[in-house]
């Protein structure tokens, strides 16, 4: 069963105009507090945003790569206390879990990187992303994952798509296949 859901899997930027039903969104948010951590630490956070005027704002986020936010029905940003050094693992593995769940759902979801990016030339996207929604110190935001009903259904990537050269054997130098 898990092997069929990563498999059909895809980025989904284009939402149908219907929100996310409270049952579904109760099982999203199970999932990100159920991702393991480091230690147990659960140094993540979750931010959820049903409000449209949040969300045009945050497809504004960053220059390329967010705009799609706007026609989300809901998005989850992602944050997690940046003294923890396993922060960028953990919210990583959070943000795989919601995509999986939101999968499991008939949802569709889309990753939006946010750390490390700017929202401007003087604006750093965790800057502009904090202030607009309050998120304190020393939380840092990894990620913004844009869930919903999607307005199509891409075909999975088929296997001999994959790129096996990037399988190696007992040494970088030997293939796997």
């Amino acid at each position: 069963m898990f092997l069929s859901l990563i498999r059909q899997r895809r980025s989904v930027r284009k939402f149908m105009d219907k929100p996310v039903e409270k049952e579904k969104t109760d099982v999203l948010i199970e999932a990100l507090l159920r991702s393991p951590s480091s230690k147990g630490g659960n140094p993540w956070e979750f931010v959820v945003i049903t409000d449209k005027s949040l969300l045009e704002k945050l497809s504004r986020s960053k220059p390329h790569g967010s705009s799609f936010l706007k026609w989300a029905p809901m998005a989850f940003v992602i944050c997690a206390d940046s003294n923890v050094d396993t922060w960028v693992e953990d919210t990583s593995i959070a943000a795989t879990f919601l995509q999986l769940t939101a999968e499991s759902l008939d949802l569709g979801s889309c990753w939006v990187q946010i750390r490390g990016r700017m929202a401007n030339d003087e604006t750093s996207s965790q800057n502009y992303i904090s202030d607009m929604l309050n998120i304190p110190e020393p939380l840092k935001i990894e990620s913004i994952i844009a869930v919903g009903y999607p307005m199509e259904r891409k075909p999975p990537h088929e296997k001999k798509s994959l790129n096996y050269s990037k399988i190696k054997l007992n040494s970088y130098t030997r293939q796997w296949l």
